[in-house]
């Protein structure tokens, strides 16, 4: 799966979210590109938790994850999009939601997952924000309690979309990529270095996770032609 890119400010904390833009913008219009992709890829295997990363901070991950969540709500999928980034946790901070309680008091059993998740404006969207951050991201990922968490989401939810940190900085997205349906990797025009983006491809393999594709973003807005950067085996 070829997934195209697109342009984002990243530098900035304020993040362009689809409800903001005009629906026929070229951002818009990448991320339903985006969608319908990851359509494709679901005829032989429904694709129900995914998680966005990229090889290191401020590629444009967050921002990735919040706008895919969105345009997937907008065909009518009940969508719940999880802030796992337990570092450097953001989208309270996109969706302008409180952070008191969220993922983490989930996983460690303090309140039920149907109290923690919040309500968006649009009808399909919900949110589970990171809650309090834990002194140890990686061991509560890799829980056995995250994991039959994660089952129980997936019957609630036609798609759980995971905001994962980056792969090369700290290993909590790859453990989650190694138990979800698929990874998409965000990698940043002009930041990235190809060995920054070789080095988390090969760590997503090396964790038997799915890589389903990477983003592109940070690209100039005059440019008429896409370029892709993927390969499928």
């Amino acid at each position: 799966m070829a997934l195209k890119r697109f342009q984002s400010d990243t530098n900035s904390k304020k993040r362009f979210l689809l409800t903001e833009l005009e629906k026929h913008s070229p951002i818009a219009e990448q991320f339903r590109t985006l969608r319908t992709n990851m359509q494709f890829i679901q005829i032989d295997k429904q694709l129900k938790t995914i998680i966005v990363t990229s090889p290191l901070p401020e590629e444009g991950k967050s921002t990735t994850a919040a706008n895919l969540s969105i345009v997937l709500s907008q065909q009518e999928k009940k969508v719940l999009l999880i802030d796992a980034d337990l570092r450097k946790p953001s989208v309270h901070h996109t969706f302008k939601l409180s952070n008191s309680t969220g993922f983490t008091n989930v996983v460690t059993n303090q309140v039920g997952i149907k109290s923690a998740v919040k309500r968006t404006s649009l009808a399909n969207l919900f949110i589970l924000t990171s809650g309090p951050l834990p002194p140890n991201p990686s061991e509560l990922l890799a829980s056995n309690r995250m994991k039959r968490l994660l089952e129980e989401i997936k019957k609630q939810y036609d798609y759980v979309i995971f905001d994962a940190p980056p792969v090369n900085a700290v290993t909590d997205g790859l453990i989650l990529s190694s138990y979800v349906d698929g990874t998409i990797l965000v990698i940043r025009n002009g930041k990235t270095e190809l060995e920054s983006a070789r080095k988390a491809v090969n760590a997503v393999k090396k964790v038997e996770g799915n890589l389903l594709g990477a983003v592109l973003n940070d690209c100039p807005a005059a440019s008429n032609h896409y370029s892709y950067y993927y390969e499928k085996e």
